[in-house]
């Protein structure tokens, strides 16, 4: 599929945003899930690293920007619908959550207790002065 293909299918919610689901592409653990509009889904084919839409900035992130963490895309895929994308990605640096952890999915309801299981790879606090 070459990527005005993809461009074609995807469908925007109201906002212009499509969800997209970072996974590793090794381990096929879920690192992520974020969201792009058309702009940055199109930089994001044309330079094969991850590029976000920040609703918190209202403005294009470049994943890995501030922290190093870059993730470099080695799989595109579009669900059924039009409405999600998956991309398998590298992760860059270790850890892909902005909290510090490798995935942003580390807590898990464990006996009706929500628990911290992952691994934590960086300090916040020391990377985002």
């Amino acid at each position: 599929m070459t990527a005005t293909a993809i461009l074609d299918q995807v469908k925007y919610n109201a906002d212009g945003l499509v969800t997209a689901i970072a996974q590793d592409a090794a381990t096929g653990q879920v690192l992520m899930l974020a969201y792009m509009n058309e702009a940055t889904l199109r930089q994001t084919l044309e330079t094969g690293t991850m590029t976000y839409w920040s609703r918190s900035r209202q403005k294009v992130w470049v994943k890995g920007e501030s922290s190093g963490n870059t993730q470099t895309v080695q799989e595109v895929r579009i669900d059924c619908d039009g409405d999600a994308l998956l991309f398998k990605v590298k992760q860059h640096g270790g850890a892909a959550c902005h909290t510090g952890f490798r995935s942003c999915f580390y807590r898990k309801l464990d006996g009706g207790e929500l628990v911290e299981d992952g691994e934590k790879m960086f300090d916040p606090a020391e990377v985002y002065k």
